[in-house]
């Protein structure tokens, strides 16, 4: 009889917040912790894993390798997954799906690659119980992930089932929403933490503020969520309470303010619409208002600045609009430190600020640069020891 062993986990992230994840996945208590790209593997066990798609912020999926093999062929591809006992984890009357991921492999289709897994997983069923599980891609009982690198391929069970950025607060959208783990993991990156105010002037669905509050009170992201787990046959409800009962005593009060802005009514009016925690509304001043008539509330806090890209929103000047953000930072921000996510490497240096960090990510398919600006009353020099955000 096969049992799942859960003491190797590979989670699921953005290119760029691997080394933010390997950090969130030492403070659940993972172990022999490794980097590996758009992922982080690590030793835990049934408890740890429960906890990854509980309390970790920027990943993806969190998977559990059952089987790896050479492919050379669809045959070799059929007959080493038909081999595995899936009996042994689902009946006929589970639901299935397959996501599929290949790189330099002999297979030239994702979608192919799902197909020949499902049928070798259906044909083994079918052969066992003389009937087969049905499928389901929304919501399966057991979701197979397959990773094709050149020859080798690992399959694994996906204990999340659905992608994580999906917290369940997003009621609404703009045209160009940030997402969800994508805007944790900044935030975590930028070094703010509770009691600093945090300043989101171009909020659009208000994803930065939404994902700051839940750092700032220790919030779990999927406190809710609904988990392929939780339909395995091993599901542990007792084990499972524990790490939800552990994940609400570990919520704190929020000391930071937050100021949210948007130029656009309609910005301003999904961001209330996403932001129905009763104590967010408290904490959190939301308006309709132009970036370049904000102005600060305190002597000091943390911005963060998302941008139109230019690529599906369209910018009259990006040179000015660039140029204008910088002189707005400079004359009315001093004493702050402020974070932007640009689409447009060439327009950013526009700015006119020289960025003391600099860091690559992906938003979608789109290559990013995530700066940071360290903003002074005086020079550069004078505030050396000013620096919160390291």
């Amino acid at each position: 009889m096969y049992s799942i062993n859960y003491n190797k986990v590979i989670v699921k992230t953005f290119q760029g917040l691997e080394d933010v994840l390997a950090s969130e996945i030492e403070k659940i208590g993972g172990r022999d912790i490794e980097v590996l790209n758009r992922a982080v593997l690590f030793s835990g066990n049934k408890e740890s894993v429960y906890a990854a798609n509980v309390k970790l912020r920027t990943a993806l999926r969190v998977l559990i390798p059952i089987s790896d093999f050479d492919v050379f062929n669809e045959n070799d591809l059929y007959k080493h997954t038909k081999s595995f006992p899936w009996q042994d984890l689902i009946t006929p009357s589970s639901t299935i799906a397959v996501d599929s991921f290949i790189s330099n492999s002999p297979f030239n289709h994702t979608n192919y690659v799902a197909l020949k897994v499902k049928d070798a997983i259906v044909d083994k069923m079918r052969e066992h119980y003389n009937s087969r599980p049905s499928v389901d891609v929304e919501n399966p009982v057991l979701r197979v992930n397959v990773h094709i690198f050149k020859n080798n391929c690992t399959l694994s069970l996906d204990t999340s089932g659905y992608s994580l950025h999906k917290r369940g607060y997003r009621q609404a959208q703009t045209d160009a929403p940030l997402n969800e783990c994508l805007a944790a993991g900044m935030i975590l990156m930028s070094g703010w933490e509770n009691g600093i105010d945090f300043y989101d002037l171009m909020c659009g669905s208000g994803t930065f503020t939404t994902e700051a509050f839940s750092i700032a009170s220790n919030t779990a992201p999927n406190i809710h969520g609904n988990f392929s787990f939780l339909k395995w046959k091993d599901y542990e409800p007792d084990l499972f309470k524990k790490v939800i009962d552990d994940a609400k005593k570990s919520i704190v009060d929020v000391k930071s303010r937050f100021f949210t802005s948007d130029i656009s009514a309609k910005a301003v009016a999904v961001t209330k619409t996403n932001m129905r925690n009763p104590d967010m509304r408290k904490k959190v001043h939301i308006s309709q208002k132009d970036f370049f008539e904000t102005l600060p509330q305190a002597k000091s806090g943390m911005i963060m600045l998302n941008p139109p890209y230019g690529e599906r929103i369209s910018l009259d000047d990006n040179k000015d609009f660039y140029k204008r953000i910088g002189d707005k930072l400079k004359f009315d921000y001093p004493d702050f430190n402020c974070w932007i996510l640009s689409g447009n490497p060439e327009s950013v240096k526009f700015i006119g600020l020289k960025p003391s960090k600099k860091i690559n990510l992906l938003n979608g398919k789109i290559e990013c640069k995530f700066n940071r600006y360290d903003l002074y009353t005086g020079s550069r020099k004078e505030n050396m020891s000013f620096d919160k955000f390291q």
